[in-house]
């Protein structure tokens, strides 16, 4: 059973610290650690990333060349937000389904599926849940809120994902502006959040939902945004006090997605 609260492994994951770490886009891996086991974060590009668990290899939206995922491990579960083709690309997806992976995806990423694939996925809806193994997967709403932006991705259409591996549990925003589904999340110890205009959110919405919810580590992710809509984690990071810890990366050294 992992322990709650002693998910970092490195000394630098002291309550506040900001820890700028190697390029992830060019696959540099961030080791974090909980007490009794590894997980293993390696950030693609944007919004593609791989969750390395004892229990399980999770990718999450993974899009881009396939090359990007030579040499990784195989995927045990593959997660899908939404339809967007930063979030779902058909080709790379069946690069990386192997005969007994696991896909689950909201229904609007289904749809636009070929069937092969479409046929293997199992749907999930918001407020919904599903299990892998020992891994509780629950569909957290994710969409927006602001005129003007609502179509991008409209209310109860979209997923994020929390994903509770034992005691720890691991927020994935998707694309999303700072709801209140967000806001009410408790326990969470690791949170992907997106953060880019027109599409998601400002740094000043997403820092000020952070500091409701306050997972104990954020990594911003999915930041390059349309029309000078791009946003500076760093800058989020200082918007912080020093109850979160925040994992800065450069997503973009090896691969490109702006919405």
């Amino acid at each position: 059973m992992f322990s709650r609260r002693h998910f970092l492994k490195t000394s630098a994951a002291t309550a506040g610290a900001i820890t700028v770490l190697p390029a992830f886009a060019t696959a540099e891996e961030h080791m974090m650690e909980f007490a009794d086991g590894t997980v293993k974060i390696t950030p693609i590009s944007h919004a593609s990333f791989i969750l390395e668990t004892p229990s399980a290899v999770i990718y999450v939206d993974p899009v881009g060349d396939p090359s990007q995922y030579e040499g990784k491990p195989p995927a045990d579960l593959a997660l899908i937000t939404h339809q967007h083709g930063d979030h779902l690309n058909n080709e790379t997806l069946a690069a990386i389904i192997g005969d007994d992976t696991k896909l689950i995806s909201n229904q609007g990423a289904q749809a636009e599926m070929t069937p092969e694939l479409a046929e293997k996925a199992q749907v999930i809806g918001n407020g919904e849940t599903t299990d892998f193994g020992d891994i509780k997967i629950e569909a957290i709403p994710a969409y927006n809120t602001t005129e003007g932006r609502l179509d991008f991705h409209p209310r109860g259409r979209d997923n994020g994902y929390v994903l509770n591996i034992g005691d720890a549990r691991v927020y994935v925003s998707g694309d999303t502006e700072d709801i209140p589904e967000m806001r009410a999340l408790e326990n969470i110890d690791v949170a992907f959040l997106c953060m880019n205009l027109p599409f998601t959110m400002d740094i000043e919405a997403a820092a000020s939902a952070v500091a409701e919810f306050k997972p104990a580590v954020v990594i911003p992710y999915h930041y390059r945004g349309r029309d000078d809509g791009s946003q500076d984690p760093k800058e989020f990071a200082k918007l912080l006090d020093d109850a979160v810890q925040v994992e800065l990366a450069d997503w973009y050294g090896a691969g490109a997605g702006n919405h």
